[in-house]
């Protein structure tokens, strides 16, 4: 009908530690639901914007105090929250995304031992009115993601590269946010057959989003 505004679209993430299988299986998702009719923006974190896409390569290769990287990351999401994934909301375009702050907590408070109440105050300052409809949490063992990642032929950025130890405090922060944020954060066992996890994924998205 002429005239008449458009829904607001939906918001997923996707998480994990590294080695989770998130790239693959969220490019995946979005060919899911552009087979349904539906607009979808696919981007990620640290990233998503010009400026963002820079800070993201400090982020990844450049070892800073971890309350620089706190704070560049959550500069980096509000940019992004401003230039890309609010405005694609209000168009009624679905956006999928690579991250968001579970990352910052699971790795920051979790891997680095950054104080969760700065965390919440930083969270609630760059977007205490938007939460992800619906986050999917990609779980694995560390020891699984640690021979996935080992297999990588391409250069490893400075988390990949942390040991073992600090992937299984990111695990552990991980599925603590998960316990906490139950209706939001939906686990998928990631240790699974691709496909099955694929399955997996679209099962979660009907049932919470369709």
């Amino acid at each position: 009908m002429a005239g008449e505004s458009r829904r607001r679209g939906k918001f997923i993430t996707f998480e994990g530690i590294d080695g989770a299988g998130k790239s693959s299986h969220l490019a995946a998702t979005a060919d899911f639901l552009n087979a349904r009719g539906l607009p979808v923006l696919t981007t990620r974190e640290p990233g998503g914007t010009p400026l963002g896409e820079k800070l993201r390569g400090l982020l990844l290769h450049e070892a800073m105090h971890l309350e620089t990287e706190a704070l560049l990351m959550f500069a980096a999401r509000r940019e992004h929250l401003a230039r890309f994934i609010e405005p694609a909301l209000e168009r009624g375009d679905w956006v999928i995304c690579d991250r968001f702050s579970d990352a910052t907590y699971a790795y920051q408070c979790g891997g680095r031992g950054l104080a969760s109440r700065k965390f919440l105050q930083l969270e609630r300052w760059v977007h205490a009115r938007l939460q992800p409809d619906l986050t999917l949490l990609l779980d694995l063992p560390s020891s699984t993601a640690g021979r996935r990642i080992a297999a990588q032929t391409r250069e490893l950025d400075r988390f990949e590269r942390e040991r073992a130890d600090f992937h299984e405090r990111v695990r552990q922060a991980y599925l603590q946010r998960a316990r906490a944020q139950p209706q939001r954060i939906q686990m998928v066992d990631a240790d699974q057959p691709p496909e099955t996890v694929k399955k997996l994924i679209e099962d979660c998205i009907l049932r919470y989003c369709l």
